[in-house]
This record gives C-alpha cells, sequence and structure tokens, in this order.
C-alpha cells in the first residue's frame, strides 16, 4: 500500500516577468523521500523550493500538507543582518531550535556560534545555518547548495547525518559525489515541466540521454526538430558525454606517466626520456616548510614538502578548511616565501587567477563590455574570436550580448566570469573554489575547458567528482603539516587515507600484520592491551580491520559497475540493487570504523 505524501502541489504554475516560469506541475513528497533536484540555472529550482516551503505565493494550483509537517529550509545565502552573533541567527525564527540541540551539532561540526556574524567567514555562516535546520527535528529538508563553503569533513559529516535522518529531503546542489550518494529520486526541473524518476542521481544521465533520445524520435514525426535542435545546440548532450569520455580516458594516460614518476613517498622524481619538453618543470618546490605564529603558539603548516610540477599538470589540492591548502597554494604560485626550503618558477610562466570575485562585476556593464571592451571581437588566448561566438561556447544565447551584467543569475555571472577569465592569455590557471554556485551543465563545460587548456592548472576544490575528472595529481592536506602527493583525484587520495587508517587498525590489532616489527623490545600480543576486553569486544577488535577491508572492496566493485553508462537503461533493477547495496556498505562501514575506534581507545588508555 502506497503512503500518503506529507506534501504535494496539484497544478502549480507562476508567472515570472511576462511570462509563465511554470505551469499545471504536479509533485508529491513522500514521508522518506530523497530527492535531488536538477536542472539549469534559471529553470526554477530555488523558486520550486520556495513554493515547497510557502515562501513564495503560487499564481495556480493547490498546496496540501500533512497536519503538524514541521517544514525547514537551508537557503544558499541565509540573510544574516541585523544578528550580532552566530547564535543569535542559529536560535532565530518562529519556531526557535533548542538551545542544546543547535550547540550539540555546532560542536560535531566544530564552528564557535559566539563569532561575531558580520566577520564570519562563507563556512562558518553556512555551519550556522547548518545548526539551525538540523535542529529544528524537521520532517521535510529543503536543502539550496549545502555544501557551498564547506569543507571536506563538514560535507562528510552532513551526508552521514542525512544517511541517519529519518525524515524526507529536496536538495538542489552540484556536488555529484553527494547527491549519489544520498538521493534515490530525481525531480528534473526542464524547460517548464517537472519529471520524476523513482532513481538515484546515479542514474540521472542515462535517463536524461533517453529522454532526449525520445523526444528528437517524437520531432521527426511531429515536423518540430527545429525548435528541438536549438535546444540541443545549447546543450549538445550526447557529443558533449562522447567529448568527454574521451577527455576522461586521456585524463586517466596522463595519471598513469605521472604515477610512474612518483615514488613511493610521494616525492616526484623525472624519469630520464628522449622529450625533454615532456619532462620540463614549471614550479620545483624542494624541502619547503611554514609555519605561523610564535612560541607555543607556532604552528607547523608545510613540513617538508617537495614537488616537481610539470607544464601540464593539473593539480588539485584538497584538505579541511584551516589545513593549508591557500597557504600551500600561494607558496606554489610564489605570493609567499616558505620558511625552509625553495621554491623555483620558471621565467615564463605567465598566471591567471579565478576565484570567487563576481563581485566585482560590475552590474551595469554588459556582456559585450566584459568580454571585449564594448566591441564584437575577443581574444582568446592569442586567438580571435567574435563575441557572440564566444558566448555560444560558454553556453548563452548569443542574443544576451547587450544584456546588463546586473540582470544575470549568480550562476550566470560565474559562467561570465569564467568566459573573461579563460580568455586571458596564459600558461598557469589558478582556481579556488570554482564550482560554487554553477550548475550542473556548466561544471561539464568547464571540465572541458580545463582538458583542453595547454599550461598547468592548480585548483583548490571541495567538489570530489569535479576532481576526480579534472586533476593528474591530488595534494592532501591533513592540517598536521604533511602533504600526501597523490597521482589521480580526490578517490585515489581516500582510498590511501582508508589505506593508512586500515593498516594502522591492522597493526595496533596484532593480528593481521603478518610480520612483527623488529624494533619492538617485547612480542606484540602480551602488549596489546592495558584495560581487560570482554570476549566479545577482544573478538570485535582484532576482526573488524579484516571486515572493513572487505566492506571497502565490495563499494569499490559496486561502484566499478555502476560506472556502465548503459547499466540504468538495461537493467534499471540491477542499478536500484547495486545503488542499495552500496548504501548499506557505507553504513556499516562506518558503523565498523566507530566501534572499532571505541575499541582502540579503550586498549590505548
Amino acid at each position: 500500500m502506497a503512503t500518503a505524501p506529507i506534501l504535494s502541489w496539484e497544478g502549480l504554475g507562476l508567472i515570472q516577468g511576462s511570462g509563465w516560469l511554470f505551469r499545471d506541475l504536479d509533485l508529491a513528497i513522500g514521508p522518506r523521500d530523497r530527492l535531488a533536484l536538477i536542472g539549469r540555472n534559471g529553470a526554477g529550482k530555488t523558486t520550486l523550493l520556495k513554493l515547497i516551503a510557502d515562501q513564495v505565493e503560487a499564481d495556480k494550483g493547490t498546496r496540501s500538507v500533512q497536519p503538524g509537517t514541521r517544514i525547514v529550509t537551508l537557503e544558499q545565502d541565509p540573510f544574516f543582518k541585523g544578528y550580532d552573533t552566530l547564535l543569535d541567527f542559529a536560535l532565530s525564527g518562529d519556531d526557535a531550535p533548542p538551545r542544546h540541540e543547535v550547540e550539540a551539532i555546532a560542536g560535531q561540526l566544530g564552528i564557535d556560534l559566539s563569532r561575531e556574524a558580520h566577520s564570519a567567514s562563507g563556512g562558518e555562516r553556512r555551519r550556522a545555518a547548518l545548526c539551525r535546520a538540523l535542529a529544528s527535528e524537521p520532517d521535510l529538508l529543503l536543502l539550496d547548495e549545502p555544501t557551498n563553503h564547506l569543507d571536506l569533513a563538514a560535507i562528510d559529516w552532513l551526508e552521514s547525518w542525512l544517511q541517519r535522518y529519518n525524515g524526507a529531503f529536496v536538495v538542489i546542489s552540484h556536488d555529484r559525489t553527494f547527491l549519489t550518494r544520498l538521493t534515490r529520486s530525481t525531480l528534473w526541473l526542464d524547460r517548464g515541466s517537472l519529471r520524476r524518476k523513482d532513481v538515484g542521481f546515479g542514474g540521472y544521465d542515462a535517463w536524461e540521454e533517453q529522454v532526449y533520445a525520445e523526444e528528437a524520435r517524437a520531432a521527426d514525426k511531429l515536423d518540430a526538430k527545429l525548435k528541438l535542435e536549438a535546444h540541443w545546440l545549447e546543450r549538445g548532450v550526447t557529443a558533449r558525454r562522447k567529448r568527454n569520455q574521451g577527455r576522461l580516458e586521456k585524463l586517466w594516460e596522463m595519471r598513469a606517466q605521472r604515477a610512474a614518476m612518483l615514488n613511493p613517498q610521494g616525492t616526484a622524481k623525472l624519469k630520464v626520456v628522449a622529450d625533454e619538453t615532456k619532462t620540463k618543470s614549471v614550479i620545483v618546490a624542494e624541502h619547503v616548510t611554514k609555519r605561523f605564529g610564535t612560541g607555543e603558539g607556532q604552528r607547523t603548516i608545510i613540513r617538508d614538502f617537495s614537488l616537481r610540477i610539470q607544464r601540464g599538470d593539473r593539480i588539485g589540492l584538497v584538505g579541511a578548511n584551516g589545513s593549508g591548502k591557500t597557504t600551500l597554494l600561494k607558496i606554489l604560485t610564489g605570493e609567499l616565501e616558505p620558511d625552509e626550503g625553495s621554491i623555483t618558477l620558471a621565467q615564463t610562466l605567465q598566471g591567471t587567477v579565478i576565484d570567487q570575485q563576481r563581485s566585482l562585476l560590475s552590474p551595469e556593464k554588459r556582456i559585450r563590455d566584459v568580454l571585449a571592451e564594448g566591441g564584437d571581437w575577443v581574444d582568446v588566448r592569442g586567438v580571435r574570436k567574435h563575441v557572440q561566438g564566444y558566448l555560444k561556447d560558454f553556453l548563452f544565447d548569443p542574443g544576451l550580448i547587450d544584456a546588463k551584467v546586473g540582470t544575470l543569475s549568480g550562476g550566470e555571472r560565474s559562467r561570465l566570469l569564467l568566459a573573461r577569465e579563460f580568455a586571458r592569455k596564459s600558461n598557469l590557471l589558478v582556481l579556488d573554489e570554482p564550482t560554487n554556485d554553477l550548475d550542473l551543465e556548466t561544471l561539464d563545460l568547464l571540465q572541458e575547458v580545463i582538458a583542453d587548456y595547454d599550461g598547468t592548472v592548480l585548483i583548490v576544490s571541495h567538489d570530489r567528482d569535479f576532481l576526480d575528472r579534472t586533476v593528474t595529481v591530488t595534494l592532501g592536506l591533513d592540517g598536521s603539516g604533511h602533504v600526501d602527493v597523490i597521482a589521480g583525484g580526490y578517490a585515489d587520495w581516500e582510498a590511501k587515507r582508508r589505506q593508512r587508517v586500515t593498516s594502522k587498525a591492522k597493526g595496533s590489532s596484532g593480528q593481521a600484520a603478518g610480520t612483527q616489527d623488529s624494533r619492538r623490545e617485547a612480542p606484540a600480543q602480551p602488549a596489546r592491551s592495558k584495560v581487560k576486553l570482554s570476549y566479545k569486544d577482544q573478538r570485535d577488535y582484532e576482526l573488524l580491520p579484516q571486515q572493513i577491508e572487505e566492506l571497502d572492496r565490495a563499494i569499490a566493485r559496486d561502484e566499478q559497475a555502476l560506472t556502465d553508462p548503459e547499466l540504468y537503461t538495461r537493467d534499471p533493477a540491477r542499478f536500484a540493487s547495486l545503488t542499495a547495496s552500496i548504501e548499506n556498505a557505507r553504513a556499516a562501514k562506518g558503523a565498523a570504523e566507530e566501534r572499532w575506534l571505541e575499541l582502540a581507545a579503550m586498549v590505548e588508555d
């Protein structure tokens, strides 16, 4: 028997400007739905969330809500004006959450809510907004770009919280990894209509391509192909996917070549090859150390770091906020001097920095002014292009050439900034959190442009999928001063960290290590514990590392199966089974790791 929805809209319509943004939409949200809301920038995703929350009045339709349903929204840009501290904001609202719940979540997120609201960073404000939303005990949670401004640790925590959450949620996000791990159904807002498919975001690409293929066949029959072709010119779904697949294959080859240059400890060493241009270094870091503070408060941010960055490398920097990513980036670009060691930059290095500076685009300027200084032509890294043709390259309607920047959405402004900066002549591209406020299509475009860029790229990002599709080398910072150098993307770094935890677990248990450390004076097993564990605890302590390894292998196997782009179309039941299996295995692994760490703490006390 189907469960009654906790919220529904029938015949929903909203007029925006001179016409309907959407009309005759039907929507039903069940008590345990995990919904991804997908659509291009400007399609109305955020507006639809506001209509669900009853924050915007519809022009048409009937909204029904089960009595007692608590709906809470995490807005993309929460309004902090008028609040003295982050705690004041977190405890605000007509139905303020309990203070003890807010403070408990703040402790888990590592946020000091006594911080003055006006001086707080974007990440601190986002955490405060999460404290307010999650502590409100919602039945339906509406999340608009929840991972923006969060570091990897906070994103991991939020994913774990949502996996345990008993209510329903609808989420808008450009973070593919976040969506794939958490969602079970997809709402697709496209050209004024709303489609629903009971498959998580992992199956969205296959579903999207299937829908467009069916539309193309229908357009042929109805002699309406011209209208559809105009849409395909903007999207190029199939062609773009094939190009991206080719670029991914090239990326894997580059990673394999780069892996051959790295020794097991991660210090880059070049092999002698015939073609010297392939191994020409553009940035050389040798035994770099950087500290901040003095005396007892001194902290080593980077410790004994060495790396040779080659022409054409795509370097990703990842780590929690405060781990030293920005410091390392500034050292690598010569903006900051190391305390020890040296940095050598190629004399021909010419850099372009793309950061979150869309606010610097004057709202009164026309797009033509931003790209071509008011003219009709733009020099794109030394090649002359007509500005309208260049606009199409960045998914803009060429007819917007004289539109003012102030009329563009936040995502469109970010795309315009990318278009302007990518036109500059350079051989070093520095991207600081480039994915914020970009829709999924623009992210695909950005990956294409980076793949085709013939210089070196440095990327600071918390977007795991973006890094996996883009970089050849990942620099992982853990906050202790150590920097992992891994050939590959975020997933490769994460696997390295898991391996390190598992190895530590094996070594501590004395069970699976296989060989005894010759440096130890006493045998491992008698020194294993100062606390006498119960029989069950001792068995768990010894066997959990092996179980964690087995779960890791199962997750990797199922994730590999999901990479088949035809799987959903060919066997949707198998796709759903794999998705559920991965979710269950991740939950089991998380529980096993927590249990082992708890036992390890007992042993080490």
